[in-house]
């Protein structure tokens, strides 16, 4: 009980500074723009101390659920280029996440299954199954909110390693995309220039491929198995 005291009392802290400090002007798309010159000199001259207060800080705000990871991640293409970018984003933003699943997890989960359990148990069962094809097909599309996602499937029975891969594998697509937009930052007014509805589109078709893929193959092996009996 201490420990989830302690856990809830240090993301309350983080988002009241960031409410109270005004932290968020400065996760703001705006001021990076203002401040790129700076940030892309001081890069030149420390480029291991950039990368690693970029990478922890990535990691410690996705952790804490603060949503703030698509801002980052272009932040990552105008600083890092398209290619080193897309690596330190790719691993910061999945351990991030799995950070902010576990503390769900560890947080929620009991109280949620002694409430819901038995309502829940058959699709507690199948995303235990087959957490992999949905952890996977939901990264793919950005109509769901990263930080929702890390939240929600904490309360599933996935596997955290399940839970880690799908997720850094099925955000590659998004990353690359993100982070190659950030390298032209000076050409971006809003994240909205990013996210056209033609690119949400391949998105979502690209997310949901897996997953009907997998709901076909149970369909065909049952019609399968029927005919045979």
């Amino acid at each position: 009980m201490k420990a989830k005291i302690i856990i809830i009392a240090l993301i309350i802290g983080i988002a009241a500074a960031v409410y109270f400090f005004e932290l968020g002007q400065y996760l703001s798309l705006d001021y990076f723009k203002a401040q790129q010159a700076t940030f892309n000199e001081y890069y030149q001259r420390n480029p291991l101390l950039v990368v690693a207060v970029f990478f922890l800080g990535y990691v410690a705000l996705t952790g804490a659920s603060v949503p703030a990871a698509t801002t980052l991640t272009v932040l990552a293409g105008a600083i890092f280029g398209t290619a080193v970018g897309s690596v330190i984003v790719s691993f910061a933003s999945s351990i991030g996440a799995t950070i902010a699943f576990l503390v769900s997890r560890f947080l929620f989960r009991d109280a949620v299954e002694s409430k819901f359990g038995d309502r829940l148990a058959k699709i507690q069962d199948g995303i235990e199954r087959e957490g992999a094809f949905y952890v996977f097909g939901l990264r793919l599309v950005p109509l769901f909110p990263f930080v929702m996602l890390n939240s929600l499937l904490g309360l599933t029975k996935i596997k955290t390693w399940t839970f880690y891969w799908a997720s850094q594998l099925g955000m590659v697509a998004g990353t690359i995309v993100y982070v190659n937009a950030g390298s032209q930052l000076a050409e971006i007014d809003s994240l909205g220039d990013i996210a056209s509805p033609g690119l949400i589109a391949s998105f979502v078709a690209l997310g949901l491929l897996p997953i009907a893929s997998k709901y076909i193959l149970n369909i065909l092996r049952g019609r399968k198995q029927v005919e045979e009996s």
